[in-house]
């Protein structure tokens, strides 16, 4: 709950078979869980408000506007949004993780 991804970019509404860009918006006090993605990196790109990288080992890191972060494959990575504005960010994975059309706006 309070967590949006809408990708923008994909091998399901383009011809690209080697990234997705995918816009997150994590709403004020949503946290989006720690979670990899065993055979794929992401870059993430923060676009507005203020957040916190969930890490592995509970390790936290602030994340803010003009941040960028990667994570290599099986990198364990999730946001908390302490705000009171929405947080978002542009995610760029390669190679795409398959999303189900039910699952492009889950709140």
């Amino acid at each position: 709950p309070g967590v949006v991804s809408l990708q923008l970019l994909s091998p399901h509404n383009s011809l690209s078979t080697r990234i997705t860009i995918t816009r997150v918006t994590v709403e004020p006090g949503s946290v989006q869980p720690r979670h990899a993605h065993e055979n794929s990196e992401q870059a993430w790109i923060a676009l507005s408000g203020v957040g916190t990288l969930l890490l592995e080992d509970d390790r936290r890191r602030a994340f803010g506007v003009g941040d960028v972060v990667r994570f290599e494959d099986g990198d364990v990575h999730g946001l908390e949004n302490g705000g009171v504005e929405p947080f978002v960010y542009l995610a760029v994975t390669s190679p795409p993780i398959a999303v189900d059309d039910a699952d492009q706006q889950k709140e």
